[in-house]
Formats: structure tokens, sequence, C-alpha cells
């Protein structure tokens, strides 16, 4: 029996990325075009994920939300009780999972199912200190491991006033925030690669332009594009 419980999970087709324009690592440009096109219900479907999980010319999407404390990001080590057995004891930085046909309740399709996959996986995984904000910073793809061969992740910062943050999954331990230098810096090589990309480009752009990027979405009535 499959571990996954015959869970579906939202899928693009390869061949949308390759429309779109493949790269590899962080992509910016294009930004509001492609996630259009990625979440426009016309180009996505539900499969199961046993399938998709080991089927590259699909490529599942994940939200994949970075948290933000002035300079300081927060992370965690994967836990075994993680569904992603591949990436147990790595370091992230990314909180977020798949968009499953419960998204779509009351109607949902599209964007709008897609930004309460975000608010869901959120709540589900974290409990915050005070209201926020969203932003769709970059689209994340990494080729070179079968994980990354068949995902595709939409990047969102989540800046806070404050770093009362705990965990509500025991797969997120180690639960702490940590300055920008020191994740590109001594524990860079711990992150896991989706985390790697995002820590290298957050410390590339620099944190004004990394802190004006246009707003894409709010907390839970998250802005639809």
């Amino acid at each position: 029996m499959s571990k996954y419980s015959g869970e579906e999970v939202l899928v693009v087709p390869r061949a949308l990325l390759d429309e779109i324009g493949a790269f590899e690592g962080i992509q910016t440009a294009g930004l509001d075009a492609a996630v259009a096109r990625l979440l426009d219900p016309a180009n996505h479907f539900f499969m199961d994920r046993a399938a998709a999980e080991n089927d590259p010319s699909h490529k599942q999407l994940i939200p994949y939300c970075i948290f933000r404390c002035g300079d300081r990001i927060l992370h965690y080590t994967r836990g075994k009780s993680g569904g992603e057995s591949r990436l147990h004891a790595k370091i992230s930085v990314g909180v977020g999972g798949h968009v499953n046909p419960v998204d779509t309740g009351g109607g949902r399709t599209g964007s709008d199912a897609y930004h309460a996959a975000v608010t869901r996986e959120i709540e589900e995984e974290l409990d915050l200190p005070e209201e926020h904000e969203h932003r769709i910073i970059a689209l994340l793809n990494d080729e070179s491991n079968p994980v990354g061969q068949v995902h595709l992740g939409i990047v969102h910062v989540v800046d806070l006033k404050s770093d009362a943050v705990n965990s509500r999954e025991d797969a997120l331990t180690d639960l702490g925030f940590t300055p920008l230098a020191e994740l590109n810096g001594a524990l860079f090589e711990r992150l896991e690669t989706w985390s790697q990309f995002c820590i290298r480009h957050l410390s590339e752009a620099g944190p004004s332009r990394a802190s004006t990027l246009p707003e894409r979405e709010n907390k839970s009535g998250i802005r639809k594009d």
C-alpha cells in the first residue's frame, strides 16, 4: 500500500514549464505571467501523488514560504515524521506543501484554490504571533535530484515583526531564526537544495530589494492576481 494513502496533488505538465521557459534555480523574470499560467485551471489538474512522485513529465506545484524577522530567517530540521523521506535531517527555510482537492472547497479554482492551500499549510505547520502578509517573489526549479525533478516551487516571503513562532508539526524540529549571512555561510551546506537556492537569492538581492518586491497576497484573505 502506498505511504501516500490515495492523496491527490496539483500538477502541471512539464511541457507547460518548457513553454513558459525552462530554468534551473530561481526565476524572477516574467514572474506574474508565469504564475498566472501555472494557476490557470486550464493548465493544471490533480494527480495521484504516488504516481506523481515518480513521473518527471509532470511537476507538482509547491508553495514554499520563507519567514523573515528583520535580517533573520526562520529555519527548521526536517524530522522523520515528514512526508518526504528524501529530505529528512536537512535544514529547511521553506514552509509549505502540496495543493490538494480540499483546497477547492466552496467552488474555489485556480489562484483561489492555490492561495487557500498556502493558508492551510501555514496554519497546519506554524503558530504565528501576528497578522502577516505574503509576497510571491520567485519560481524555483531544481533538476539535479529526484525530488526536484518532480516539483516546482512558488517562493513566498512573509515578513514578521516578532520571532515568537512555534511549530505545530513534529516534522518541523529545532525551529529557530538565524541571520541570513550565517545561513549563507557556515550553515549553507546543511540546507536542503531548495533552501540553498533561496538563501543565495535573498543574499544576492540584498535587504532593500527583497523587501520592496510587489505584494501579491495577504494573510488569509489572500489577494487574488
